[in-house]
């Protein structure tokens, strides 16, 4: 029977699932910690991505700790091999080991292990961890977002005169020429922290060029919601996730009435941004 007709009993799973979560991203942040004291063996994959062999060993940690939690629930992460066998399942895990590898190796803050569950394409509980700071951030869906048990909000507002944000260089330039007084803020190598930090406050905005994961994505989309954002395309359109492809095109996030406000500023610009 499809999981939505046991809405309420799968509600109650994935709250149960919260703390156990919490423990394995704990476990795989101070493995990737105590990995980055000592010489890491790294390459590059795909012709520009960094992997390393910590991306590996945390990958193959979360790959032993989460299956056990939900067996029934399939998986999906950008150091494992796709398996199609996937497309089938209703419940799914979305895993990026280390979010922001180049700056994880560069010795950065700013790289995350990054977990979501997704139900039927959409993000229902998330996980992201940022060891250097110690920051856990945790979502459920319609119970909210945590960031180390402290309930997350949004900034509210429509303006983007003194609006702080972050995202691709190129796509800030463009925006600020129609939108002179935006705030651009520093790279934050880690896409998915990036878009959590609109769910904590830190941003007031954040913006993902096309080409993005389902693994960058799915966790934070789940945190900017819950936290009362939006997390869209610059068509309005929520991400979808475990598909066949899981590519998506530009996003943004942002509170609920900025968010509005960035896309009817954009729409006559589409197409520079998409």
């Amino acid at each position: 029977m499809p999981v939505s007709e046991h809405r309420g009993e799968y509600r109650d799973l994935y709250r149960h699932l919260r703390d156990p979560l919490a423990a394995i991203l704990r476990e795989a942040g101070d493995l990737a910690l105590t990995a980055s004291k000592g010489p890491l063996r790294q390459w590059i994959k795909n012709e520009s991505s960094p992997v390393s062999e910590a991306d590996i060993a945390v990958n193959d940690l979360l790959a032993a700790r989460l299956p056990p939690l939900l067996p029934a629930a399939g998986w999906l992460s950008e150091e494992t091999e796709d398996n199609t066998a996937r497309l089938d399942k209703p419940l799914i895990w979305v895993v990026d080991p280390i979010d922001g590898t180049r700056g994880y190796l560069a010795g950065k803050p700013d790289w995350s292990i990054s977990v979501a569950l997704v139900e039927n394409g959409r993000p229902v509980l998330a996980g992201l961890y940022a060891p250097v700071t110690n920051e856990m951030f945790l979502g459920l869906r319609g119970e909210g977002a945590t960031r180390n048990g402290a309930r997350l909000g949004a900034n509210p507002g429509d303006t983007l005169a003194g609006a702080r944000l972050a995202g691709p260089q190129g796509h800030l330039r463009k925006l600020a020429e129609i939108a002179p007084r935006i705030l651009p803020q520093p790279k934050i190598h880690s896409l998915a922290l990036r878009l959590t930090r609109v769910a904590d406050g830190a941003l007031d905005a954040a913006m993902a060029s096309r080409n993005s994961r389902d693994w960058d994505l799915a966790a934070a989309d789940l945190l900017v919601h819950e936290a009362g954002g939006v997390l869209t395309d610059i068509d309005g359109q929520a991400p979808v996730y475990n598909r066949s492809n899981p590519v998506h095109a530009a996003l943004i996030a942002a509170g609920a009435a900025r968010h509005a406000a960035m896309l009817a500023l954009l729409r006559d610009r589409r197409a520079e941004f998409v």
